[in-house]
């Protein structure tokens, strides 16, 4: 599967991936290029099937704007983790070994998973500065996460996942990953999932709320 790169059409991708559905105007600014620019590029991400049009929106000035999402084909430059051999392999487990012997594969990784982050996060010492260190672990594998600080919360968003076959199959795979992030900073903050890829959001996303 061919996966993001740097050129000029992957980075229009990316942002439409990370942001959601995006007009000419809007990935112009961003990107920092001409609006010509960007429609030249649009217009071949379209005919290759990446990207389709969503109806116009009305801007407060000037004429309507039209948005952009990934279609699915767009969806699948990015990477998937091997999705689909996992989630044969879990279609496998289950048939010849059962369901507990899929819950057991998920508690090990539950706490492997939790082991690994919480020595990455050990030498940081605040809060804020251990949530940015998971969001670069996360990005590391795949997820494309970011942290934005809001009224003193904390909101980690994932725009990409890379085992959402798998979660599809399993969704025990998202209930482990809540589970790491909670016991993470257990004592410190508590986190909820707000958004849900596989309950239609465009990205998955956590509430960290520090402890008073």
């Amino acid at each position: 599967m061919e996966q993001y790169s740097n050129t000029s059409q992957d980075k229009i991708l990316y942002q439409i991936k990370r942001l959601g559905p995006q007009s000419v105007k809007s990935l112009a600014r961003t990107l920092n290029v001409t609006t010509m620019g960007i429609r030249q590029h649009i217009a071949l991400l379209a005919a290759d099937g990446l990207i389709v049009a969503l109806p116009e929106e009305p801007q407060p000035r000037g004429r309507p704007a039209k948005p952009w999402k990934l279609t699915e084909k767009g969806h699948q430059r990015f990477p998937d983790g091997h999705a689909q051999v996992t989630a044969d392999l879990i279609l496998s487990v289950r048939e010849l070994l059962g369901e507990s012997a899929m819950d057991k594969i998920i508690e090990q990784r539950t706490r492997e998973t939790f082991e690994l982050y919480r020595r990455g996060l050990k030498k940081y010492k605040t809060l804020a500065s251990k949530i940015s260190h998971l969001a670069e672990l996360r990005t590391k594998e795949g997820y494309m996460a970011e942290v934005l600080e809001q009224d003193g919360e904390f909101i980690l968003s994932e725009h990409h996942c890379p085992i959402c076959i798998a979660a599809k199959s399993c969704q025990g795979f998202c209930r482990s990953e809540l589970d790491v992030f909670q016991k993470l900073f257990a004592g410190s903050a508590s986190v909820v999932r707000e958004d849900h890829i596989l309950n239609g959001a465009r990205r998955c996303s956590y509430r960290i709320t520090p402890n008073t």
